[in-house]
């Protein structure tokens, strides 16, 4: 079944709320096996609606509209409905008494255009809205389906749940579901290039997309069970691992930190955290993590010279003759902060986040990541492109890899 979402609201052509509405819709309909192909969203304004229904009757078997059932003169969605479908408006006795009881709850009487919510295409299905005033619908007409539902998420989602979900789970025997492949240290299109040939495929498909830093590889099947579709998109994974190996790192919404926080209580080991370009963001990303008070330890942010010396211990010497942007400074830091700390590990950063502060020998986005355990120390130097934020976000990134990667026993080069 093919489907598309039309979003009524001049508001968010505006950008005055995000539509989030489209996003939970089409998550849903996906594990119905609904194909969803477009969003479209459209103003308060009956002629462009009109203009959005009569293309999107013609490509779509699923027609779902949200927003524009309220009370007043521009909650239009319904009477526009109507109208393009030559249907007249009918007044529903049991939506009419939800209205009132709705008001009755509060101590209030509804107006006079709170009723206009009562009114419905002729022969539409009624779906109550026990959250709200306005009533959604089902209607089948020339054999598609379309459906109307109310904008505010807290009346949609349970009403979708409620009502359209078992509805639409009736008309279709499958069912859609994705998988999200994470990947770190290769560029996307290093990532599209080695995995090309599998982009090809009909089913399942696999769509590259860039993160935040990192790039992620969507798996998405369609199948007439989950076990179908689940066995699909395991053998499609197993080949995605044996061409990147050790550079996808996470699945679906685990992160980089979560990854990293599970290792170290696997193996009952502590970690430790110097920062400097960082800021602290390095220890705020692993404490995020429910649990991490089990293995991190302690967490210093020397962002001055005089706290890397007094606080961390670095020699006074090393920030002068090689300063804190430097190998010698980022290897001093993670093996002081391990020892303070009496950790297992412990991990520095020290680089230049810009806008200001490089020189020709130093420039924006250079970085030093240290890993000190109790045997070795490494230093990893990086080279990172963008603002300061994202170079900021890149090194904590980073820094995690390289706890990642020892703990599952890759090597640091």
């Amino acid at each position: 079944m093919k489907g598309e979402i039309i979003s009524v609201g001049t508001e968010l052509l505006l950008g005055q709320i995000v539509n989030t509405n489209a996003k939970y819709l089409s998550e849903k309909l996906a594990l119905l096996g609904i194909d969803i192909y477009f969003h479209t969203n459209v103003g308060d304004n009956e002629g462009r609606l009109k203009e959005c229904l009569n293309i999107a009757f013609k490509r779509s078997d699923l027609i779902i509209t949200t927003g524009g059932l309220g009370p007043t003169a521009d909650d239009i969605t319904k009477e526009t409905v109507a109208s393009f479908l030559r249907l007249p408006l009918i007044e529903n006795k049991e939506a009419k008494d939800w209205i009132e009881k709705f008001f009755e709850r509060l101590g209030q009487k509804p107006t006079p255009n709170n009723y206009k919510q009562a009114l419905f295409p002729e022969g539409a299905n009624i779906l109550p809205n026990k959250n709200g005033t306005a009533p959604g619908c089902i209607i089948e007409k020339d054999n598609k389906i379309i459906v109307i539902l109310p904008g505010p998420p807290s009346e949609l989602i349970p009403m979708f749940e409620e009502a359209v979900y078992p509805y639409l789970k009736s008309k279709t025997s499958e069912i859609i579901k994705s998988r999200v492949l994470k990947i770190f240290g290769l560029g996307e299109s290093k990532v599209e290039e080695l995995v090309k040939p599998l982009l090809f495929n009909s089913n399942p498909t696999v769509a590259p997309l860039l993160g935040d830093g990192y790039v992620t590889l969507r798996i998405t099947a369609k199948g007439h069970n989950e076990d179908e579709t689940l066995k699909m998109i395991e053998d499609m994974e197993s080949k995605m691992r044996g061409i990147l190996g050790e550079y996808i790192y996470a699945v679906d919404k685990e992160n980089m930190e979560d990854v990293v926080v599970k290792l170290l209580q696997k193996n009952n080991l502590t970690l430790a955290t110097a920062e400097s370009c960082t800021g602290g963001q390095l220890s705020g990303k692993i404490t995020d993590v429910p649990g991490a008070s089990k293995v991190f330890k302690l967490g210093v942010v020397s962002y001055s010279n005089e706290a890397k010396e007094s606080i961390l211990g670095v020699k006074k010497s090393t920030l002068e003759n090689y300063g804190a942007v430097s190998l010698e400074t980022a290897k001093e830091m993670a093996q002081n902060v391990r020892k303070i700390a009496h950790s297992d590990f412990g991990i520095s950063t020290t680089g230049i986040a810009g806008p200001t502060g490089g020189t020709p020998e130093k420039p924006v986005g250079l970085v030093y990541v240290g890993f000190a355990t109790n045997k070795d120390v490494y230093v990893k130097k990086f080279m990172l492109r963008g603002n300061r934020s994202r170079i900021r976000a890149r090194t904590v990134l980073h820094a995690l890899d390289i706890v990642r990667k020892y703990l599952l026993g890759i090597k640091i080069d």
